[in-house]
């Protein structure tokens, strides 16, 4: 099995980070899927942006959580990366969903309530991807293991993806239980051989991120990892070609 080339917020590295342009970068150069985070704004409209504040990447300041989606989209969230990219608005889950539903790319949407808890944002996701009848395509990965359970209880039939940063002893068994697809930890902690094999002995698929060197997107591509996340997809895209 090849192992799949999944764009972290986009083609980051080429364009800013979870934007419809950093989406079309990750289509153009090869990716096989997208990765992005995804908030609730007052109204309760799903949005793509990865911070739980404005500052880093828009012109707007405080919380994402207390503006409307009409004031959201007012904002612009490109000329930060570079000035051509000025405009760049800030897309809604389902706008994403619509404009790439027709092509190939798989969908790793991150809820993003591990630090601002988000009531119904389980709901109105699932809603959405339901909408966009792509349940097949799409994992949903979050820090708040919670949520992951809520969404399968909600809609078993969209996969989900228990992201981790600690160092869990075992956590094929704790994926297991909590009905994970997949497990999506930090690279790093996929250097012990031991690890590895107790995913794999436990079938659950690995989905490391955020991995940027070319030597250690070959060496999880060598150990047969389901997927690798990076900013850089042209650059595994390569990697992957000529394996």
């Amino acid at each position: 099995m090849r192992t799949l080339n999944i764009a972290h917020r986009g083609a980051s590295s080429l364009a800013p980070e979870n934007t419809t342009a950093a989406f079309n970068q990750a289509v153009e150069v090869g990716a096989d899927g997208i990765e992005f985070d995804v908030h609730l704004s007052k109204d309760n409209v799903p949005v793509v942006l990865h911070d739980e504040s404005l500052e880093r990447t828009t012109t707007g300041r405080g919380a994402v959580k207390d503006c409307t989606f009409t004031e959201l989209k007012k904002l612009d969230a490109g000329s930060w990366f570079a000035p051509q990219f000025s405009g760049e608005e800030i897309p809604a889950l389902d706008e994403v969903l619509a404009k790439y539903k027709s092509s190939s790319l798989i969908f790793n949407v991150e809820l993003k309530n591990d630090i601002t808890f988000y009531p119904g944002l389980e709901e109105a996701v699932l809603q959405c991807i339901s909408k966009h009848e792509i349940e097949n395509r799409v994992i949903i990965s979050s820090f708040n293991h919670d949520s992951l359970v809520a969404c399968r209880k909600l809609n078993p039939a969209v996969r989900t993806g228990m992201l981790y940063l600690e160092d869990i002893k075992e956590p094929w068994h704790y994926a297991l239980s909590i009905g994970c697809y997949s497990v999506h930890p930090l690279f790093f902690y996929l250097q012990s051989a031991e690890i590895l094999s107790g995913f794999k002995a436990h079938k659950l698929p690995l989905y490391p991120w955020t991995v940027n060197n070319p030597e250690q997107m070959k060496i999880l591509n060598t150990e047969g990892v389901e997927a690798i996340i990076t900013d850089y997809p042209r650059i595994l895209k390569k990697i992957l070609d000529h394996n």
